[in-house]
C-alpha cells in the first residue's frame, strides 16, 4: 500500500488549500478514508472521515471550513481547506483504519502565517 498526498504550502490566515491523497495497493473504493494531521510535538489528530458510500464526518475543529472528497477513477481523496486558522499548521496525511497502523505517507506540510 503507498499513500502519496500533496497540495500542501504557506498560506495566509482566512486562505484556502486543497490537499490530495494518491492511494495505491488496496481496492480503494471499499475502504473509508481518514484524513489526520500532526503538529509539531503533538501525535496525529482526526481531521476527516468519507466513508465508501461518501459519507463524511468532521472533527469539531474543522466542520464548517473542511470539506472531505474522493474520486475512486482516480484512487484519490481530497481535503479542501477553506478559512484556514494559524492552528491548522500541521503535516497532513491520509490513510485507512488499517494501514495506519503500520504504513503512512510522506505527509504534506500546510502551514498558515501572515
Amino acid at each position: 500500500v503507498q499513500f502519496v498526498e500533496s497540495g500542501g504550502g504557506l498560506v495566509q490566515p482566512g486562505g484556502s488549500l486543497r490537499l490530495s491523497c494518491a492511494v495505491s495497493g488496496i481496492i480503494f473504493s471499499s475502504e473509508t478514508m481518514y484524513w489526520y494531521r500532526q503538529a509539531p510535538g503533538k501525535q496525529h489528530e482526526l481531521v476527516a472521515i468519507i466513508t465508501a458510500g461518501e459519507s463524511t464526518n468532521y472533527a469539531d475543529l474543522v466542520k464548517g471550513r473542511f470539506t472531505i472528497s474522493r474520486d475512486n477513477a482516480k484512487n484519490t481523496v481530497y481535503l479542501q481547506m477553506n478559512s484556514l486558522k494559524p492552528e491548522d499548521t500541521a503535516v497532513y496525511y491520509c490513510n485507512t483504519a488499517y494501514w495506519r497502523l503500520s504504513v503512512w505517507g510522506q505527509g504534506t506540510q500546510v502551514t498558515v502565517s501572515s
